[in-house]
């Protein structure tokens, strides 16, 4: 590429919201360095992203969604708007038939594209890039750890001698991490997976290794050893440029939940905030588990529940309502509650975004999650960087269903004084001060995107050194 004074980025989010999120922070970045940013989205999910960028000058041009796909409810752009994770496939595959109108916009642009950053799950936007010549970043929304055990068990099948989807198998390139098949989706925990699925997979991990680098909502210091086997053992060149969440500013007028937690702090209750994301589906039997569990901890909570399953909740509200609150399908301010002073835990579900808030809030974390690479994540959480508590089905396996009386548990040990718990809230500190650092000038997530900049702008050689170092070493 020739050398160009003000770099030209065009991102392109999947359609979800804890892919989009992360992206329409990165693009606030990088205007906030003078570069040029067009995001490309659907009239469907525009609104949110209209109003998340209002106050800038980022382009946003809508693309039509593909209609009439057989398995997608007509008129959903959208995951969250999916009836059930089963027309997930047929909906991400039909992204395909975007590919025209994609190429047709990239070719009006002004100033001229000068790299492309889109969704791991848009493979087919590689084309696009080679077409125009610039280079594509891919954006996963995974953690390193994550990335990098899924590739190892792709290409090393450490798990092939096992007998049951709950046997222990060591990673040998990382003895201490100790995982089971289960820690992964299936059909990925299968000995020899196989199916549409699995084929649609290979073909973006295909695209990835095409392409110029991976973006990572991660800092370096949290994942060091992780960042370093991949861009030696795996590529493309891992950059993190994370945590891309930002501290919002206080609300004008105050939300009714936000006044709930004032009131709380003021009496010096610490809050436990509960929020299982919008993409996991939680039967009923298992939210009334969590919800007794919850009642019986007697720790006062703010509970934001995605939900169909609402009648329980009433009821169940007006007997904790003295020190309990449930959100029912409502969105809120998911940063601003982790900032808040009375929140002194997070029942999460592990997704790498509220992984990320929580740590850069110095929240601890009580995982319990559900889908995708959340177990993985909450392996991490808990086992690896120690910034938070595990909760675990009563089968012995990590996944199955959770006993109220676990819920209960983990919830007093979490937000109680003992040994344990206080290590956790020490652990969460550090990394949440390193989180924040990390993101300051001269930070490592500083640097990066910074060599990203000049990079795409012909200047830098960012591809041929090594990540920038940062002051958290990895702790056995």
């Amino acid at each position: 590429m020739g050398s160009i004074s003000c770099p030209h980025f065009v991102i392109f989010p999947f359609m979800a919201q804890g892919h989009t999120i992360p992206l329409l922070h990165l693009s606030r970045l990088l205007r906030h360095r003078s570069a040029s940013v067009t995001i490309f989205t659907t009239a469907g999910n525009s609104p949110p992203i209209y109003a998340s960028l209002e106050d800038t000058d980022i382009s946003i041009i809508e693309l039509p969604f593909p209609q009439n796909i057989e398995g997608v409810p007509q008129g959903v752009e959208n995951t969250h708007k999916l009836p059930s994770m089963s027309s997930f496939l047929p909906f991400v595959k039909s992204t395909k038939l975007m590919q025209n109108t994609f190429e047709q916009a990239l070719e009006t642009l002004q100033p001229p594209v000068s790299c492309i950053i889109s969704d791991g799950f848009l493979g087919w936007t590689l084309q696009s890039a080679q077409k125009i010549g610039v280079p594509r970043l891919v954006f996963w929304g995974m953690s390193n750890f994550s990335c990098t055990m899924h590739q190892i068990l792709g290409r090393e099948r450490p798990h092939v001698d096992t007998k049951s989807l709950d046997e222990v198998f060591l990673i040998h390139d990382f003895n201490e991490v100790k995982l089971t098949r289960n820690d992964f989706e299936p059909p990925f925990n299968d000995i020899e997976p196989s199916g549409p699925y699995v084929d649609f997979m290979e073909e973006q991990i295909i695209s990835m290794a095409m392409s110029y680098g991976v973006i990572v909502n991660s800092f370096y210091e949290l994942e060091a050893r992780y960042v370093d086997y991949w861009n030696e053992k795996i590529g493309p060149k891992a950059l993190c440029i994370g945590p891309l969440c930002t501290v919002p500013p206080s609300s004008k007028i105050k939300p009714r939940h936000i006044n709930w937690l004032d009131e709380h702090l003021g009496k010096g209750e610490p809050v436990l905030y509960v929020a299982f994301g919008t993409q996991a589906e939680v039967t009923k039997e298992q939210l009334q588990q969590i919800s007794k569990g919850l009642e019986q901890s007697q720790v006062s909570f703010l509970w934001v529940l995605k939900s169909k399953e609402t009648e329980h909740f009433q009821e169940f509200q007006n007997r904790v309502k003295n020190r309990g609150m449930v959100i029912v399908n409502e969105w809120v301010d998911q940063l601003e509650i982790l900032h808040h002073e009375s929140v002194k835990g997070f029942l999460s579900h592990c997704g790498w975004n509220s992984v990320m808030e929580s740590i850069s809030a110095s929240v601890p974390i009580l995982a319990l999650p559900f889908m995708a690479e959340q177990h993985l994540n909450a392996r991490f959480v808990a086992e690896d960087v120690g910034v938070g508590l595990r909760i675990m089905p009563k089968n012995g396996s990590v996944r199955g269903f959770v006993a109220a009386e676990e819920v209960e548990g983990k919830v007093r040990e979490l937000m109680g004084g003992g040994e344990k718990a206080a290590e956790v809230r020490r652990k969460v500190a550090e990394y949440g001060g390193a989180a924040c650092d990390a993101m300051k000038e001269r930070g490592s997530s500083w640097k990066t995107l910074n060599l990203l900049i000049e990079d795409v702008c012909g200047k830098g050689a960012l591809f041929s050194c090594s990540q920038p170092k940062g002051v958290i070493a990895h702790r056995d």
